[in-house]
C-alpha cells in the first residue's frame, strides 16, 4: 500500500510556456485574430511575421496578458516575462534618468536603489556599450540609445520568457551584430525568445522557428521550412 505521508515531488515546469486554444479577438465588427491554436515550447527562438494589419500586435498583447481574448482560452506558465514593446510611449518631457528607467523594470523596488541593484544596472549598461549614460536624462538620448535602455529594462530581471517587438528598429547597424550575440547567448541559456519582425533577412540562426500570422496562423515551422514556402505565403 502506498504511503500517503510520502513527500510530494516538486512540480516540473510544463514543456509549453504558453498555449492558446481556439482564441479569437474581435474589435467590434473587425476580426483581428480568428481561431488561433498555438503552443510555444520552452527554449524556442521564434520569429513572428505577417503583413501590416495581420494581427501581430494583437497576438503579442495576448501573450503579454495586456489583452484578453474575445473567445477561447490562454494557458500561461509562471515564467518571468521580459517585454520590449514596439512603441515605447515615453513622454519626452518626463524627467527620468537612464538609471531610473531601468530600475522601473525590477520586480522589487524601493525608494533608493541598493548597491547591488546599482551594480547590476551598471553591468548591463556596460554590456550594451552605454555605461557612460547612467545618470543622463532619457530625453537627451538618441533613439538608438533609448532602445538599448529599454532592452536592458526588458532583460534586467533575467526573464525566462522574452518578447521583443521590432527590437533592432532603432539600433545602429554597427551595434546590431553585437546585440544579436547577446540574444544568442540568452538562447543558449534555454530562454524562450520571441522576435516580432517584418524582415527575416537578419535572422540569428537556422535553429529558429517562424510563425506567420494573417488573422489566422498560416504557417508555423522551422526557418528553413518557412523559406521553402515564403513565396507562396506572401502571394496568396
Amino acid at each position: 500500500m502506498p504511503n500517503s505521508s510520502a513527500p510530494t515531488l516538486p512540480t516540473l515546469k510544463k514543456p509549453s510556456v504558453i498555449e492558446l486554444n481556439n482564441v479569437s479577438v474581435d474589435f467590434g465588427d473587425v476580426v483581428a485574430l480568428k481561431n488561433i491554436n498555438f503552443a510555444l515550447k520552452r527554449g524556442t527562438l521564434l520569429y513572428i511575421v505577417g503583413p501590416n494589419g495581420s494581427g501581430k500586435t494583437t497576438f503579442v498583447r495576448l501573450l503579454t496578458n495586456l489583452l484578453s481574448p474575445t473567445s477561447g482560452e490562454i494557458i500561461r506558465d509562471s515564467d518571468v516575462l521580459g517585454y520590449l514593446p514596439q512603441k515605447l510611449n515615453q513622454n519626452p518631457n518626463f524627467p527620468i534618468t537612464v538609471e531610473e528607467a531601468i530600475y522601473s523594470g525590477f520586480a522589487k523596488q524601493s525608494l533608493f536603489i541598493s548597491k547591488s541593484d546599482g551594480e547590476k544596472i551598471q553591468a548591463w549598461l556596460d554590456k550594451m556599450q552605454i555605461g557612460h549614460l547612467r545618470k543622463k536624462p532619457m530625453a537627451h538620448l538618441s533613439g538608438g540609445q533609448q532602445q538599448r535602455v529599454y532592452l536592458i529594462r526588458a532583460l534586467i530581471n533575467d526573464p525566462d520568457f522574452i518578447i521583443l517587438d521590432e527590437p533592432t528598429s532603432a539600433l545602429d547597424p554597427s551595434f546590431r551584430a553585437y546585440f544579436n550575440e547577446v540574444i544568442m547567448d540568452l538562447h543558449h541559456k534555454k530562454k524562450t525568445i520571441i522576435f516580432v519582425t517584418h524582415d527575416l533577412h537578419d535572422t540569428l540562426c537556422d535553429c529558429a522557428h517562424v510563425l506567420y500570422i494573417d488573422q489566422e496562423i498560416r504557417f508555423f515551422g522551422t526557418l528553413p521550412e518557412y523559406h521553402e514556402k515564403e513565396h507562396t505565403l506572401n502571394h496568396v
